[in-house]
């Protein structure tokens, strides 16, 4: 277990933090935060188990004696049985909240995530469960193409102001029509908005929304790569279209409107 304090900024809200992760894909995550979070937030980290039994009948079996206390926990592990641990986790921590990162349905079924927003309900725990990690904000995350939910807890919210749903403030030189600096607002909780944020400097804005598409991919995006029942499409592509939309509205301003000219019924 490592806890470690930062040298990065001032949030607005003092914060200690549980990480839970059992795999790369979590680590990926860790490292981000660890490198640009806020100074005054402090991080710990526990790795869970990678093999479960089919069911977990002794949930303590599977957690160590003691665990640091915690204000928000992020569960980033890659293995569904983890979910079943964490208001255990929430309980030895004194957490008030929980982000349980979506980016492959088999870590997280639907069905066990609402379970899990529940069972934190009825402890007074508040729970977010977005389905890309990165659909998070400040005031809600997506589960479905066309389902957000909202929740109210300042822990979460201050977190989802540094990572994640990615946003940008593009500058952009008018006259040769080429990004001349990207500054990222929310990084993504990987790291890839800031990645994508170097790749973009010296792009044409005719070609920028695609690039950063083609970026994103490139990072790599960990979002899963298989066809997602609830939005009919890979979370990969999910999550490269939300990177996308950003940088499209931010070069709304320098794009030339387009007007259509109604057409003439040809004489016969």
């Amino acid at each position: 277990m490592v806890g470690r304090k930062f040298i990065v900024g001032e949030s607005t809200l003092t914060m200690r933090i549980l990480t839970v992760l059992n795999s790369d894909y979590g680590s990926r995550h860790l490292a981000n935060i660890l490198q640009y979070a806020p100074n005054d937030w402090i991080i710990h980290q526990w790795r869970a188990p990678v093999f479960f039994p089919l069911v977990i009948d002794y949930p303590e079996d599977f957690l160590p004696k003691e665990l640091p206390e915690a204000d928000l926990i992020l569960s980033f592990a890659e293995h569904k049985s983890v979910a079943e641990l964490i208001p255990d986790i929430a309980k030895m921590t004194g957490a008030k909240a929980v982000i349980a990162a979506i980016d492959n349905e088999n870590s997280l079924p639907r069905g066990l995530a609402r379970q899990l927003r529940g069972w934190l309900e009825k402890m007074d725990v508040a729970c977010a469960t977005p389905k890309p990690l990165c659909s998070l904000t400040e005031t809600d995350y997506w589960i479905t193409r066309r389902q957000r939910i909202e929740y109210h807890s300042p822990l979460i919210a201050e977190f989802a102001s540094y990572f994640g749903k990615p946003e940008f403030f593009i500058q952009v030189d008018p006259l040769r029509r080429t990004i001349i600096s990207v500054e990222v607002k929310r990084d993504a909780v990987c790291g890839c908005a800031r990645y994508v944020s170097q790749k973009l400097i010296g792009i044409s804005i005719d070609e920028a929304e695609y690039q950063a598409g083609m970026i994103h991919h490139h990072f790599p995006c960990l979002a899963s790569m298989g066809i997602d029942i609830d939005y009919n499409d890979t979370l990969l592509h999910i999550s490269g279209n939300i990177m996308k939309d950003n940088v499209a509205e931010q070069l709304k301003p320098y794009m030339p409107v387009q007007y259509l000219t109604p057409g003439f019924r040809s004489e016969e």
